[in-house]
């Protein structure tokens, strides 16, 4: 086993890190009330849970949940720069632009 196939709490703070920063990097691109508002509000919804899920998986010493967990809230972020319901600012280190 390498190095590269551990999954470490400093890894884990690493990518909540980076999710988090994602997250509040991004901001919402339709007007409220709008019908892709609500699914932006879904989505983001999904990533916040998830995000929490993987910090709860951490703080209990499940690293292999949590790393998933936390890659499914950047996920769910990155999907909604891709489909331009976030705006990503340009950061293509936290995003797959569109």
């Amino acid at each position: 086993m390498t190095i590269s196939d551990t999954v470490t709490e400093e890894k884990l703070t690493h990518y909540i890190g980076l999710t988090k920063k994602a997250r509040e990097k991004a901001t919402p691109i339709p007007e409220d009330g709008t019908n892709e508002s609500k699914q932006l509000q879904i989505m983001l919804r999904m990533a916040d849970d998830y995000a929490s899920d993987a910090q709860h998986f951490m703080d209990n010493g499940d690293y292999v949940r949590a790393f998933g967990a936390i890659n499914y809230a950047h996920a769910w972020i990155d999907a909604g720069v891709k489909l331009r319901l976030l705006d990503g600012h340009g950061d293509d280190v936290l995003f797959t632009l569109p």
